[in-house]
């Protein structure tokens, strides 16, 4: 990753005091590069068959359906000039409709569904294309300040050419009316940046009657970079 091909405003502050937990784990030194003493030679290519059965559809894991409304999410992974980043091991994971993770930590009052555990994986294609079917998620209360609950969300990890090498950032549904109110989604200082955290309903890709499609490009260098670090 080019830090510096980056435009200003689209990362988050790493200490943004509105979020209060980066005012303790935020760095207070600028960042070091770190030039690696040799080109990478191993773990360049992410095998399939790291894949397993189900790790694209978030639905198909349990004994039958899981409850809430049923996605479909696709976009495309791309360079500063729209080339597509391909064979690149994208990670999902997120709360179920009752905006409750599968995490021993996860102990607020809503109840977990037996059939969804909120985790998935997948490849781009040759296009930088990656899609998963899943619960649209649900909002859920954080701690972080009174009245504190976070917008319905997904979070991704991208890994690089090797797996030491990753970004992460949340992808949001459109219109939701916690934005203005939700410290991690303002932490980034530039507002066009913060509008493409937000996916674009898709009648395309939208399944029949079983379920509704969302677009959500990710962008990781230039002008229009996605912001990362959420």
């Amino acid at each position: 990753m080019k830090f510096e091909s980056i435009e200003p405003g689209t990362w988050p502050e790493l200490i943004y005091p509105a979020y209060k937990s980066t005012v303790k784990r935020g760095p207070l030194q600028p960042n070091l590069r770190i030039e690696a003493p040799v080109p990478v030679t191993r773990n360049v290519v992410t095998e399939p068959r790291i894949l397993l059965p189900h790790d694209a559809d978030l639905t198909a894991v349990g004994a039958s359906e899981p409850l809430g409304e049923k996605i479909v999410v696709t976009g495309r992974v791309v360079d500063e000039d729209g080339k597509p980043v391909r064979n690149s091991l994208v990670e999902v994971w997120q709360a179920n409709s009752a905006g409750r993770y599968w995490h021993s930590k996860d102990q607020h009052a809503a109840p977990l569904d037996p059939n969804f555990y909120g985790l998935g994986k997948m490849l781009t294609d040759d296009e930088g294309r990656y899609r998963f079917v899943t619960i649209k998620p649900g909002p859920y209360p954080w701690g972080n300040h009174d009245k504190a609950w976070r917008p319905a969300h997904i979070h991704f990890s991208l890994f690089g050419n090797v797996h030491a090498q990753r970004l992460v950032t949340q992808m949001y549904f459109p219109n939701d009316p916690l934005f203005d109110y939700d410290p991690i989604f303002q932490s980034v200082p530039d507002e066009a940046a913060r509008q493409r955290l937000i996916s674009r309903f898709s009648l395309e890709h939208t399944v029949g009657s079983e379920m509704l499609g969302y677009e959500f490009d990710i962008v990781l260098r230039g002008r229009n970079a996605t912001p990362m670090g959420l």
